[in-house]
């Protein structure tokens, strides 16, 4: 069985690290440097920066606090935020980011994702998913979850899939900062109906929340936000937990 991964995620706004709930009431959490320095010593596979308001601003990814990032961490890195072309994509590649993370211009513009993963690879594009529960199925949401899309998020997740990207961020704006766990069912939904991996986003908040997205919602990854930038556990003691609970996860540093 492949390793699951734990990846710490940094929601950057204004340089710097925040976390909402329900993708509101954001509140500072560090800074994006030193946070990712922290979480790469205590043993993270990779790091995910997201610059948050970059699309509603209508601008690029801060590309400096990337180059900082990229100096400092040596594990992959994940970048989203405002990302429009290939030029943006091969700019933050060149800045030291691993693979970048397309969410309102994979909605609008299909194509760019088919295109960059022709020109770059599958395994350097991720798209992703914001989905908030409508009835018994998900809605697409985009522009930091301020505007709904109408489209399906399993229609969807079987879209970008054939499109050519390499992996789904999968988060459920429901949970979103809430702590309760994540959407299993949600989760559990895409990884069972699609072949490239799911990274599941969205309400850790004990240490059974993360082994269940393992178990029961059958997620490739997890990302895990608010319970590490406020102090209540460290990677290493989340990968503790879940060798302990025999989920085979990689060992830290």
């Amino acid at each position: 069985m492949l390793s699951k991964r734990i990846i710490p995620c940094l929601d950057v706004k204004d340089g710097k690290v925040v976390k909402g709930k329900n993708f509101l009431g954001l509140e500072y959490a560090g800074d994006p440097v030193e946070l990712a320095k922290k979480y790469y010593l205590s043993g993270a596979d990779e790091i995910v920066f997201l610059d948050i308001t970059a699309s509603i601003e209508k601008r690029e990814t801060m590309l400096s606090v990337v180059r900082e990032v990229s100096n400092t961490i040596f594990i992959p890195l994940t970048v989203g935020g405002g990302i429009r072309t290939v030029e943006d994509i091969r700019n933050l590649l060149n800045a030291g980011a691993d693979k970048v993370a397309l969410n309102t211009t994979a909605v609008t513009n299909p194509g760019l994702i088919k295109e960059a993963s022709q020109i770059f690879g599958s395994q350097c594009i991720v798209v992703a998913i914001d989905a908030k529960r409508r009835g018994e199925s998900w809605e697409v949401f985009i522009r930091s979850g301020k505007e709904g899309t109408g489209k399906d998020v399993l229609l969807w997740a079987k879209e970008v899939q054939a499109l050519g990207a390499g992996e789904i961020l999968l988060t459920s704006m429901d949970r979103d900062g809430t702590k309760r766990g994540y959407d299993l069912e949600l989760t559990r939904l895409l990884s069972e109906t699609l072949s490239i991996p799911i990274i599941a986003s969205g309400g850790a908040g004990e240490l059974t929340d993360i082994s269940e997205v393992f178990v029961k919602g059958k997620a490739d990854a997890a990302i895990i936000a608010s319970i590490l930038h406020y102090g209540k556990y460290q990677v290493s003691e989340i990968k503790g937990f879940m060798r302990k609970n025999n989920i085979s996860v990689r060992v830290g540093k």
